[in-house]
């Protein structure tokens, strides 16, 4: 998908990251926002934020990215951050069963609690270990149609479909916005471009 040139609207919009520990959510949101991937990454501790512009569909989209926790000792906090948020990525390993588990009950969380409109998208991270895979394209690409998902099959450390994932996002919410403002702001002046690097993490 290519950015368009010409921008009408500027849309900031909250998206939240969600999924088991390890299952590379941080790289992924690293790889898109700074086009950055490393082989040791730590834990997250609560959540950290990071902000990102695209272009698409005559429309700017200023992400506000909150970056979940995967531990269960910080599972009460992730309301704080879906509740509002206009979409969200649920994020598994291809390579372990139990975070494919493990982001089935994300998704029922937020199909109970959040935002009726949420967007939401499942990735099937790591694709890049396809001789380690446990759970079969076949099986996320079913879940997610019986479930309303979109689904992406992703891999922070070759970058594949990483930018398709977040541009997809930014369409969906493009076309969303004038009937679906929850979690959206409309905005008539040009976003900073600044935004496009990382803030801060707390």
């Amino acid at each position: 998908m290519v950015p368009s040139r010409t921008s009408s609207r500027n849309i900031q919009a909250k998206l939240v990251v969600l999924g088991d520990m390890g299952t590379g959510k941080t790289s992924l949101v690293l790889r898109f926002v700074k086009g950055q991937f490393y082989d040791y990454q730590e834990s997250t501790i609560g959540a950290a934020f990071f902000s990102q512009v695209l272009s698409v569909n005559e429309a700017t989209i200023k992400f506000d990215i909150w970056d979940t926790a995967g531990q269960e000792r910080y599972h009460s906090l992730a309301p704080m951050y879906y509740r509002g948020a206009a979409a969200a990525v649920v994020v598994y390993d291809i390579t372990s069963l139990e975070s494919f588990a493990k982001a089935k009950k994300w998704v029922l969380e937020l199909q109970t609690q959040a935002n009726p409109n949420l967007i939401i998208f499942l990735a099937a991270n790591k694709a890049d270990l396809e001789e380690k895979r446990k759970v079969a394209s076949e099986e996320g690409e079913q879940y997610a149609e019986n479930n309303g998902l979109v689904f992406v099959e992703t891999s922070a450390k070759t970058a594949q479909n990483v930018n398709q994932l977040f541009y997809e996002i930014a369409d969906k919410l493009a076309k969303a916005a004038p009937s679906r403002p929850t979690g959206m702001k409309l905005h008539n002046e040009q976003p900073d471009r600044s935004g496009m690097s990382m803030f801060c993490c707390s």
